[in-house]
């Protein structure tokens, strides 16, 4: 089963309602992304997965146009977490760097939806490849991905 059918069948199952669109421009970054779909960056939900402790590994949603803050990552997990590679990236979550979906993932991992999604009242999540986009809501993302709020992010 290819990435894409991975998310649509995690979907149907939860929310049949939400509907992947599938562009024929790379959706890889959020700027790429926010162009390709007509929408703010911050529009675009960036999912990033960071290791922290050795081998435990968790997983950042943002706002597109915002940066980490890493004083506020190492208070949320009481360690200096990195980014992890793209390799650790395909292994953890079963999805390329530029097309992680924050759900649909082959083993659970922890999830923070960070506040700066809030602003918007639909963000795009990445669908599972580089040119896939999921409108949804912050609230329906919290659901979905069994998420926990948090505030890691600062303005660019």
């Amino acid at each position: 089963m290819d990435e894409i059918e991975r998310v649509r069948l995690y979907l149907s199952e939860k929310n049949p309602e939400l509907k992947i669109i599938v562009l024929e421009e790379d959706t890889s970054t959020a700027p790429l992304a926010a162009q390709a779909l007509g929408t703010e960056v911050g529009q675009i939900a960036k999912s990033i997965l960071f290791k922290s402790n050795g081998d435990k590994y968790f997983m950042i949603v943002a706002a597109g146009d915002v940066k980490m803050d890493n004083k506020a990552l190492k208070q949320l997990l009481g360690s200096r977490p990195r980014m992890a590679n793209a390799e650790e990236v395909l292994a953890v979550t079963g999805f390329n760097v530029g097309g992680v979906c924050p759900f649909a993932l082959p083993n659970p991992i922890p999830i923070f939806l960070d506040e700066s999604l809030k602003r918007y009242d639909v963000v795009y999540a990445a669908a599972g490849t580089a040119n896939t986009a999921l409108p949804i809501s912050y609230e329906e993302l919290m659901r979905l991905t069994g998420g926990s709020p948090c505030r890691v992010a600062r303005d660019n």
